[in-house]
């Protein structure tokens, strides 16, 4: 990463650390999946039920995203970080010590409500990139959110072998993400993003939400995607616990959780996405995407007993899950930065109540059809998406538009100011 990839003045090691946060943040949603056998075996409860434990958490990421993400379009981000990363060490430590399922789900539902900095820190890295760089950046952050939401899997499973209970992986969150204390609110911007009108207040914040939606047309595409492929995603993850120990298989927690790490060369590819994004748009690559995820289904179906296959089509998932991610998001940071926080928002929303919706699908189909189910439910999500991308193509066909993408993409040679004055003439206002 060169100089010339952020604006003068931005901290150097901003990018390595954002990377590193949004690694250690995003993996206390998802490190508990691949312990969803254990907890079940623990609480000497069925499959179905133990699976409420990441449904919540994607329920309680998409209530944070709503309640906290907004507050960075107006609030200092240091001390929203400070406050979001103490709250969830604490939420942590309760999952760590709650004696019943219904308790496990409540703790988890807090810490994933609070630990929503990745998507505090995605917008505010593309205000901090030069001009024709925010796809790059988003790359190599959003690189470091797949990694962590990969290899927290591993990490959960060889600790839970290890040490024969799976809340020590709760305890080794917690003290990760208090350690990020020391570091991150160092990195983040001392003031709030510059405003071109007064101040508005947490209730304006969010009401403008409903707005930004019927204004953006690249915000409800984008979102239209990344919940569809993200329930495609966490339909698979969310299962594979369960496949996997079930027989012929039957695999234990530490070699279930090395999915996470065979996933890792699909995850790294996808870094360069975002640099496709700055040159091809984001259609393009949203297209890549999907191709990537539905020939993962493909494999997962048609060889979902070898392990071989089941690895490759992680990576396969792993890459068109990150590059859609990345293409998404630099399609609506091409707005003004005052309201990136708020269209991320909007975005993220979509995009985990999505992944709730296929972890909660998957666990129905799981007992009622098994592992053919669960692929037969992701592969259709996937669809869904295809069916998105294609229709708005058609549309902007009929319209006779041209360029890299979408209405609102980022065009690499384009500046910050150039790409805001096109999207607010396109798309009218940008804040009600």
């Amino acid at each position: 990463m060169t100089s010339a990839v952020t604006r003068p003045g931005v901290k150097r090691g901003t990018i390595p650390v954002f990377a590193t946060a949004t690694a250690i943040t995003v993996s206390n949603i998802y490190f508990t999946q691949p312990l969803l056998d254990e907890i079940a075996r623990g609480f000497h409860t069925s499959a179905s039920t133990a699976a409420l434990v990441a449904t919540t958490g994607q329920i309680g990421y998409a209530l944070g995203i709503i309640a906290i993400v907004p507050l960075a379009d107006g609030v200092r981000l240091r001390r929203l970080s400070t406050v979001l990363l103490a709250v969830t060490a604490v939420a942590l430590l309760a999952g760590a010590a709650a004696p019943s399922v219904a308790l496990l789900s409540m703790a988890t539902l807090v810490l994933s409500a609070s630990t929503v900095l990745p998507q505090v820190i995605m917008p505010t890295i593309v205000s901090m990139a030069t001009p024709g760089h925010a796809g790059r950046v988003l790359g190599a952050v959003g690189t470091g959110l797949t990694m962590g939401a990969l290899l927290s899997r591993t990490a959960a499973g060889l600790i839970a072998e290890a040490t024969g209970t799976w809340r020590a992986g709760f305890v080794v969150a917690a003290v990760a993400t208090g350690a990020l204390l020391l570091v991150l609110p160092r990195y983040m911007p001392a003031d709030p993003p510059v405003r071109r009108g007064p101040r508005q207040s947490y209730p304006r914040l969010l009401a403008s939400l409903p707005g930004l939606i019927a204004e953006h047309a690249p915000l409800r595409l984008s979102a239209a995607l990344g919940a569809t492929v993200f329930a495609a995603f966490s339909a698979f993850w969310s299962s594979l616990a369960f496949h996997l120990t079930a027989a012929p298989i039957a695999l234990g927690p530490a070699v279930i959780g090395l999915f996470g790490l065979f996933s890792v060369p699909g995850a790294l590819a996808a870094r360069y996405s975002g640099r496709l994004a700055d040159r091809w748009g984001a259609r393009r690559v949203n297209a890549l995407s999907l191709a990537s995820v539905l020939l993962a289904f493909a494999l997962f179906g048609a060889a979902g007993q070898s392990l071989i296959a089941l690895a490759v089509g992680c990576n396969l998932l792993g890459y068109g899950t990150t590059s859609g991610q990345i293409a998404n998001q630099a399609r609506i940071f091409a707005a003004p930065p005052e309201i990136r926080a708020r269209l991320n928002t909007v975005y993220i929303f979509a995009v985990f109540a999505g992944g709730a919706v296929g972890s909660a699908v998957a666990g129905v189909m799981f007992s009622a059809f098994g592992w053919t189910g669960v692929v037969g439910g992701g592969a259709g999500f996937v669809l869904l998406a295809g069916v998105a991308l294609v229709a708005q193509a058609a549309h902007v066909r009929r319209r006779g538009e041209s360029g890299p993408a979408v209405a609102g993409a980022v065009h690499p040679r384009a500046s910050t100011e150039q790409q805001s004055k096109r999207v607010g003439n396109e798309r009218g206002p940008a804040v009600r």
